[in-house]
């Protein structure tokens, strides 16, 4: 039976979800529902490909210009962009025969506001 992802519900419209994890311990269903997105960046080419549509000009890029960036079957990059999708990553959006990826920067917010670390003060003179 496939793994069904975990639709991220937090109010991403909001303030950071929750305090850095270096300040306070996340609580269980916020981990639960950020998790697979932490999950699906920890493949290496998840990792370039939302690299790639992160930076793409223009906000959003074609499934045409990612493809021939790896040396992996179109088939392997769908399943890559999927997971992006599912974990709550991109949206896509079919225009005729491609699609186009553009990311959710909110949910980007979300997991970079997590993952601060206040800056380490100055060494005294």
């Amino acid at each position: 039976m496939p793994k069904q992802a975990v639709p991220l519900s937090l109010d991403l419209t909001a303030a950071p979800c929750c305090p850095p994890l270096v300040q306070q311990r996340v609580p269980g269903e916020t981990a639960v529902l950020l998790a697979p997105a932490f999950k699906a960046l920890g493949d290496p080419v998840r990792l370039q490909l939302m690299s790639m549509i992160a930076s793409a000009e223009g906000g959003e890029v074609c499934v045409c210009d990612l493809t021939p960036a790896f040396d992996l079957t179109g088939p392997t990059i769908s399943h890559h962009l999927r997971t992006l999708r599912e974990a709550g990553l991109v949206d896509s959006e079919r225009r005729g025969t491609w699609v186009y990826y553009r990311p959710r920067p909110q949910v980007l917010r979300q997991l970079a506001a997590l993952l601060a670390v206040d800056p380490t003060p100055p060494p005294d003179r």
